[in-house]
């Protein structure tokens, strides 16, 4: 069963569309204002470059589903290097009912956390939801560093517009694509909106002028 809902016209074209670079560029020095370190990339291949090179040799790496980092070819080269400790599989393996308290300690506080978000403003916050909020904690401050691989057409102009984005374009993709892939229903239970980073250098946000993801 496909979800019925599903974005309007009007939607896909405001919030599927790559933004123009005076809204890059004020997104970016607002993250930066708000001590998140922005780079930018100029298609999949450069993301994955940059990515690949921001990520210490030996490093645990985790990361939550994501299509951005699947369509970049990020979560295949992680996983293929032999450079890092990729936990994902590590942890796919691990018995939840007799590992739980192990599985949750090591997701919660990876040295570095992949991943993306759903919407992002150039007043300078980053909104991104789910519906169990396993990848939350460590963009809120568990993992020792974040790096979020964010197309351009998710640059919103306020909160508002960034929570219209989430519910009336995100939500109902996302919901489709977890029947399809889990034969389940998604949801948005946990949202979390990241205004201000306190620790220098702690996130990174790497801007593609691609389309990525939802």
């Amino acid at each position: 069963m496909i979800s019925e809902l599903e974005p309007g016209v009007d939607e896909a074209s405001r919030f599927g569309s790559l933004a123009d670079d005076g809204s890059v560029k004020r997104a970016t020095a607002a993250l930066e204002a708000n001590g998140i370190r922005v780079l930018r990339a100029t298609d999949a291949a450069d993301a994955r470059r940059i990515v690949l090179s921001l990520i210490p040799d030996g490093a645990q790496v985790h990361h939550g589903a994501s299509k951005s980092l699947e369509e970049t070819g990020i979560l295949e080269a992680v996983e293929k290097s032999g450079r890092y400790e990729h936990l994902r599989p590590r942890i796919w393996k691990m018995d939840r009912k007799t590992q739980g308290d192990d599985i949750r300690r090591l997701a919660a506080a990876p040295d570095v956390m992949l991943g993306s978000v759903h919407a992002l403003t150039e007043t300078g916050s980053l909104i991104t939801a789910s519906a169990g909020g396993s990848q939350l904690g460590p963009y809120v401050s568990g993992a020792g560093k974040v790096i979020l691989v964010v197309g351009t057409q998710k640059i919103v102009s306020d909160l508002d517009e960034g929570l219209r984005r989430l519910n009336d374009y995100v939500f109902p993709l996302e919901d489709a694509r977890a029947q399809l892939a889990y034969g389940i229903r998604s949801a948005v239970n946990k949202v979390l909106i990241i205004n201000r980073e306190v620790v220098p250098g702690r996130i990174t946000v790497v801007f593609v002028d691609e389309v990525l993801g939802f």
